[in-house]
């Protein structure tokens, strides 16, 4: 790094392991392309895909992949964070739909939101912010909220009045499951922690089930489509929750699952193994259901960037009830500030 440099301060890490592998570092600010939007971020998300490449806890047959894509024995990017909220500080001289100023959020898939500037090209997963959320709000969303979004529209192709099991609904995307399925016009079901269940049924949820009570097998009813957030449903668990011709939506796959998946001509109960992209098209289609009222972010705890080892550790517990949330530019809130924008 030369003296010309300007830097910023980033999250950063150089081997997978615990959370406390994650560093706060002085690297060079992002270079603008032709192309390129230069946020000043405000706000960026600690979400289980962050603690997934952070630790290399890739599930099953995934694990394999995932190391040569993300790096063998040492991450190859070593730069944390994809959701991010901020304001955009400069853009490129090709940019002809972002100007500076405008408060946006969105999701990165390079890398590198929990910093104070990220830069990303404009046709990326950003979008202007609600007037009405924060940027801490704004930051909650991206991750869970495409995920539920194009698992349940697209995937699934969820039709009102169809009656859908959320297995994890109040954790990351299942809080954003249980509001989006719902404003399809979906009878719901959330599964959730004992903790939860006044949060997932103001969030919309018909009925709500204790984990710790009823399990999976344990559960008479039957579904049209059944959303496992947390990967605790088997594949023939599955098929015995759904209706003749019910579909399931695994998050977490492994070998069981593929297997399962392969043998689909065999039943007509199927399951689909599929990863959302996170698209420009979905982020304005997510914003417009916040806008609406129907969609809001919900938040379990905002930590300061310093803090970020203590946000990973919060998120590998996986009892989280909302997004977990790094305030980028220290505007003094508290480590143990907890934002919930639905009474329990």
């Amino acid at each position: 790094m030369t003296r010309a440099q300007i830097t910023m301060k980033a999250l950063t890490y150089k081997r997978y392991g615990p959370p406390d592998v994650v560093r706060i570092e002085e690297v060079p600010r992002p270079t603008l392309k032709p192309d390129e939007v230069l946020i000043r971020v405000h706000a960026s998300s600690v979400n289980t895909s962050d603690w997934r490449i952070r630790s290399a806890a890739f599930p099953g047959i995934t694990a394999l992949p995932a190391r040569l894509i993300f790096g063998l024995f040492a991450p190859r990017n070593t730069r944390r964070g994809r959701e991010f909220a901020g304001v955009v500080e400069a853009v490129g001289t090709d940019v002809k739909n972002v100007c500076p100023g405008q408060r946006v959020f969105g999701i990165t898939s390079k890398g590198g939101a929990s910093a104070e500037y990220l830069a990303v090209p404009e046709t990326s997963a950003i979008a202007e912010m609600p007037e009405h959320l924060s940027f801490e709000e704004a930051a909650a969303l991206p991750f869970g909220g495409l995920a539920a979004l194009v698992f349940l529209q697209q995937f699934a192709g969820l039709k009102a009045n169809q009656r859908i099991l959320i297995v994890g609904a109040s954790g990351g995307v299942g809080i954003y499951a249980v509001q989006i399925a719902k404003a399809l016009g979906a009878h719901v079901t959330g599964l959730s922690g004992p903790d939860s269940q006044t949060l997932v049924g103001s969030l919309g949820a018909d009925v709500t089930l204790n984990y710790k009570t009823t399990q999976p097998s344990d559960i008479n009813d039957r579904f049209d489509i059944v959303l496992d957030t947390v990967g605790v449903v088997l594949p023939r668990q599955a098929r015995n929750l759904l209706r003749s011709g019910g579909l399931f939506l695994p998050l977490n796959v492994g070998l069981r699952e593929l297997v399962a998946a392969l043998l689909n001509p065999f039943y007509d109960r199927k399951i689909r193994l599929a990863v959302n992209p996170n698209t420009a098209k979905d982020l304005h289609q997510l914003t417009g259901l916040v806008r609406d009222g129907r969609v809001r972010p919900l938040i379990d705890t905002v930590y300061r960037l310093s803090e970020a080892s203590a946000a990973h550790k919060h998120v590998e517990t996986r009892h989280r009830k909302g997004a977990i949330v790094l305030a980028i530019q220290d505007q003094g809130i508290a480590a143990d500030q907890t934002r919930t924008n639905f009474g329990p």
